[in-house]
């Protein structure tokens, strides 16, 4: 047996095995549409809540962001804490005048200056959570969103009647990217789809289970059980702040992660430099900054997506029928992520040549690390606070 034949039978193992018992991770089926219809009943008690938002130069997204959350149908006690994290173009400003013309609580607190030890939204979130509990009788539920989210009328009494049902301590929305540019049609989707294999969401709900994860744009989190967890504190260095935050508080209790149409990011993507950007900023984080793991990721994707196709072309017999396969249940598993985006099935054929892409970006984020420029966000550089 050749080394091509090896490497064609490994690939088509790791694929059968992610499609058949990996979590059901390429499928679609957590969704937060289904608690969609659950505030009809007009018995129930709804727990207060108070949104924090850390905004860090968000004044081009606030008039939809911070509006759609000012327009929720909420039944119970609503409020919002928006911290201006030292922005310099007029933040605060939009905010207030947003607030006067919403009608709604809205509090805005001034950032003050980073701490050694943080990264930047961990620190603005510690500001808003302490000014949102700050009173008599502080919230029961917590929802830490980004300033360029936005949200359906109802999507706040979904979330809450997931978590008070299904007693989760943490749930989560990964909100439904633009995908409008050339560059956001091609690369977002598999972004989605690279995140769902990382941590399946199936995994991720599942209280028993080791993988805990979360979309930092929208997490509604159970105010006693952060506070025994030691509060936001506890991720204070975390550049992931999501998904670190997520195995804090899975274990206090049982969390949930799901997709959904009603959740938008309002973010723009128009060119693959911005993609990259997004991307570099946090992946070598994620491979905690280790070489090996960054040499094992090269051999995995290779492995995974650039081999098959490869040897379809220049390996013979069996080689070749293990590449198809492999291919074949490639190109399978990455339709449902294109379907919930819109996009044509053909782009699962591409998905070779993206993965490529993702993985220039894998590197460039360790070239960056290495060049002082490591998690670089809006003026930023924070690598070295999310190493500790």
């Amino acid at each position: 047996m050749s080394v091509t034949d090896i490497l064609a039978g490994l690939g088509f193992l790791a694929w059968l095995y992610l499609v058949l018992m990996h979590g059901g991770f390429w499928l679609t089926r957590e969704r937060e549409e289904d608690y969609h219809s659950s505030g009809d009943d007009p018995s129930r008690k709804w727990p207060g809540v108070v949104a924090v938002v850390p905004a860090r130069n968000e004044a081009d997204m606030l008039p939809q962001s911070l509006s759609s959350l000012a327009a929720q149908t909420y039944p119970g006690e609503f409020s919002i804490v928006l911290v201006d994290d030292q922005s310099s173009d007029g933040t605060a400003e939009v905010a207030r005048r947003l607030a006067e013309e919403a009608g709604r609580n809205i509090t805005i607190v001034s950032g003050q200056a980073l701490p050694s030890g943080w990264t930047g939204k961990v620190w603005a979130m510690e500001q808003g959570i302490a000014a949102a509990c700050a009173v008599i009788n502080p919230p029961r539920y917590l929802l830490l969103t980004d300033a360029d989210i936005g949200y359906e009328p109802d999507v706040l009494r979904s979330l809450v009647a997931r978590s008070v049902s299904e007693q989760r301590v943490l749930t989560s929305v990964m909100a439904k990217l633009n995908c409008v540019s050339f560059a956001e049609r091609a690369l977002i989707p598999a972004f989605v789809f690279f995140f769902k294999m990382l941590y399946p969401f199936d995994r991720a709900n599942r209280p028993n289970a080791a993988t805990a994860a979360a979309a930092g744009g929208c997490m509604l989190i159970e105010r006693a059980a952060l506070e025994r967890a030691g509060g936001i504190r506890a991720i204070r260095g975390a550049l992931i702040d999501d998904c670190t935050l997520a195995k804090v508080m899975k274990g206090q209790g049982s969390i949930w992660l799901g997709m959904s149409e009603r959740v938008l990011s309002l973010r723009l993507y128009p060119k693959v430099e911005d993609i990259r950007r997004m991307v570099a900023r946090s992946a070598y984080a994620q491979l905690r900054y280790s070489p090996w793991l960054l040499a094992g990721t090269v051999f995995g994707m290779s492995l995974l997506y650039l081999a098959p196709p490869v040897l379809i072309l220049t390996a013979s017999y069996p080689a070749s029928l293990f590449a198809a396969a492999a291919y074949g249940l490639m190109v399978l598993s990455f339709q449902p992520t294109l379907r919930f985006y819109h996009r044509s099935p053909l782009w699962g054929l591409a998905l070779p040549l993206i993965a490529a892409v993702y993985l220039g970006f894998t590197l460039d984020s360790a070239y960056q690390h290495g060049a002082g420029r490591g998690g670089l966000w809006k003026g930023r550089v924070q690598a070295q606070a999310g190493k500790q």
